[in-house]
């Protein structure tokens, strides 16, 4: 694990699109999966500005969300529409580029992003329950591929989803599993401020347990995370 504390959330969003700009400037075909959310806000911020200011061809580089939260009566999910405000469109991704995950092609992913190389990066946030992308504690398998659940108005899923979202949320929720999530390239986490403090910690000193989905990710040969010193105060 190579572990950076930033000073604050501006030098963590800094570190973040410096990473994600690396990455970008391959030359070869390049697969990224992003997350949306505040966490990323100002990264992708920096990361638009720098690539208005660079004349490259981003025609190689693909996006592949990694979670899907449908949302009752709208076009796009929470992960899609999100991303396409914060990051797709500002820097005009090109519709072909844009891998989404639905309920409809989710059981084929695995296999369509293995025969495009795998993915390069999954840069994803944490949450204080301890859970990453999708993966929440009570439903996950370490052993998943991208999978679904159900998501049935009264239900605890359901309840959770739509006072997280502040909105109803459609029928489903796909998310890539932590098998997907642990064969991509390179892994980083960012996490900041002080309420994620004491998760960070369970994460990162242990025990790795289905109960803290995250902890699996410290297993990873090679994952970043990146820590505002308010996130990193409780470590040892």
């Amino acid at each position: 694990m190579d572990l950076v504390i930033a000073k604050d959330y501006e030098t963590l969003s800094e570190v973040t699109a410096g990473i994600v700009l690396e990455k970008m400037l391959k030359h070869r075909r390049v697969n990224l999966s992003l997350t949306t959310g505040n966490s990323p806000k100002m990264a992708y911020e920096i990361l638009v500005d720098k690539l208005s200011k660079l004349q490259m061809d981003t025609s190689m580089i693909h996006y592949y969300n990694f979670d899907e939260v449908a949302l009752k009566d709208k076009q796009y999910g929470l992960t899609m529409s999100g991303l396409k405000k914060a990051l797709y469109e500002p820097i005009g991704v090109a519709p072909e580029n844009i891998h989404e995950l639905t309920i409809e092609n989710y059981q084929e992913i695995d296999k369509k992003i293995a025969q495009v190389g795998g993915l390069d990066l999954v840069l994803m946030g944490l949450g204080e329950d301890g859970h990453f992308c999708g993966n929440m504690p009570g439903y996950t398998d370490f052993s998943k591929e991208t999978y679904s659940i159900p998501v049935i108005p009264g239900d605890q899923m359901y309840e959770s989803l739509q006072e997280h979202l502040g909105e109803e949320p459609g029928d489903y929720f796909v998310t890539f599993g932590p098998k997907t999530v642990m064969a991509a390239k390179h892994l980083v986490l960012i996490v900041n401020g002080e309420h994620k403090a004491e998760i960070i910690k369970q994460v990162i000193e242990g025990p790795v347990t289905e109960k803290i989905p995250a902890s699996i990710l410290m297993t990873h040969p090679n994952i970043t995370v990146i820590l505002d010193e308010a996130a990193a105060k409780s470590l040892k």
